[in-house]
Parts: structure tokens; C-alpha cells; sequence
């Protein structure tokens, strides 16, 4: 009876340090992969990571994850244009394969939202011209002309209606713009309050589906498949 204690003390000791030194190695495999993962040609302000799944141990040595969750934000692309800058991504990763060396990371399928907060949408619309929730799923878009016939300027704010065009461009839209029997004025408050700009940064192989506009921003959901991570 003495050595069936023992040998089950030993085996919660065991299973113990088990746990306690395949928990270290996720945190340190965690903190290497929030290096690693790249988005194209943009920069990213912090990416976390989280690796799901027990044990970890084993996972590596089949040199595939059942699933990883990533958080990068302030996503700014460096293409040349006027992209509009990601405020935020939250993907969920399916089947993360490693590669020979681990220097690399493929997910078979993913999942996943992207925000674009209304400071970013200000940024990257005209100058002077601003971008707040509108309430309904409309944004406020405020904006200042010049009239030359009065020689004087006035602002305005419209609600705006926000659409995702060709999966990869935001486009902003007035759903009406009072004339106010002011010749031209509604074509100058459009040219100011209305925009289409890209949204760059994304890794290959997500796509954007839906938009939606939520008090915090607009929030975009994404599906992709064999998106490389790293490597």
C-alpha cells in the first residue's frame, strides 16, 4: 500500500512538471511568433499570440496547431496611396503548419474581424474633413467648401452610408446632402464628404466579406484559407 502512495505521488510530481515545462513552452513559443508574424508590406504597431490546445509538447512535434488566435494592431500598409490604416485584427487560425526549421507558418483556414476606427477613416479622408458614428449604422461625415459665387464657406454633416466594394475598398457615400437652393453645393459637399480609399496590410489569402458600422468603428469579418504568416 506504502509503494502504490508513493508511485501516485511520483506520478503527480511527474505530471506536475509536465505541465509547468510544457506551459513555459508556449509562453516562449508565443513570445518568438509575435516577432515573426508578417503582413505583407505593412508594419504592425504589437501582435499577441495565443496557442490553443494541451498539450503543447505534442503539437510541435507534429509540427502542426489545432488552432492559433492572433491580435495584431495598427496595421499602416506602405504601399504608395492613401490606405486606410487597420486599427485592429482578431483572426482565429485553423491547422497552423509548421515549417522545415520553424521558420515559417501556414493556416489552412481562418477567421476573423478587422476595425477600422473612426480616427483611422478621418486620416484617410480628405483634409479637413471629419468621420464619427452616426447612430443606425450611418457614420457623420463633416466637412467644409468653399462657395465662390457667395465668397464664403460653410459646413456641413451628412449621413453617410458605408459600403465594401471589390472586397478590399471602403467606400463612403452621403445619403443625402441638402442644397439648400445653393447651386453646386451639394457637388462640392460630395466631393468632400464622399471617398473610396484601399484597405492594405492584409495578409494574402484573407478576404473581407461584410462590414458593418458599430459605435467603435467599422468592423469588416474575414474568411481566408493557406494564409502564410511567416516565413
Amino acid at each position: 500500500m506504502r509503494a502504490l502512495r508513493i508511485l501516485l505521488i511520483i506520478a503527480v510530481v511527474l505530471g506536475g512538471v509536465f505541465v509547468a515545462v510544457d506551459r513555459a513552452a508556449v509562453y516562449f513559443a508565443e513570445s518568438e511568433a509575435e516577432g515573426r508574424v508578417a503582413f505583407g508590406g505593412a508594419e504592425a504597431g504589437s501582435t499577441d499570440v495565443s496557442i490553443k490546445g494541451f498539450p503543447f509538447l505534442t503539437q510541435v512535434a507534429g509540427s502542426e496547431f489545432d488552432r492559433v488566435d492572433v491580435t495584431v494592431k495598427d496595421i499602416r500598409a506602405s504601399a504608395a496611396g492613401r490606405a486606410i490604416r487597420i486599427s485592429e485584427i482578431q483572426a482565429q487560425l485553423r491547422q497552423v503548419t509548421l515549417g522545415a526549421g520553424y521558420s515559417s507558418a501556414t493556416a489552412s483556414r481562418a477567421t476573423g474581424t478587422a476595425v477600422i476606427s473612426y480616427a483611422a477613416l478621418t486620416e484617410a479622408a480628405d483634409e479637413g474633413v471629419t468621420v464619427a458614428y452616426g447612430g443606425d449604422g450611418k457614420v457623420k461625415v463633416t466637412g467644409s467648401v468653399r462657395i465662390p459665387l457667395l465668397e464664403q464657406t460653410v459646413t456641413r454633416s451628412v449621413l453617410s452610408t458605408v459600403t465594401l466594394v471589390d472586397g478590399d475598398t471602403v467606400k463612403v457615400r452621403a445619403d443625402e446632402v441638402p442644397g439648400e437652393g445653393i447651386p453646386g453645393l451639394e457637388g462640392l459637399v460630395r466631393k468632400k464628404t464622399d471617398f473610396e480609399r484601399g484597405i492594405g496590410g492584409l495578409p494574402e489569402g484573407l478576404k473581407l466579406e461584410k462590414i458593418e458600422v458599430a459605435p467603435g468603428g467599422l468592423e469588416i469579418s474575414m474568411t481566408g484559407a493557406d494564409i502564410r504568416l511567416a516565413g
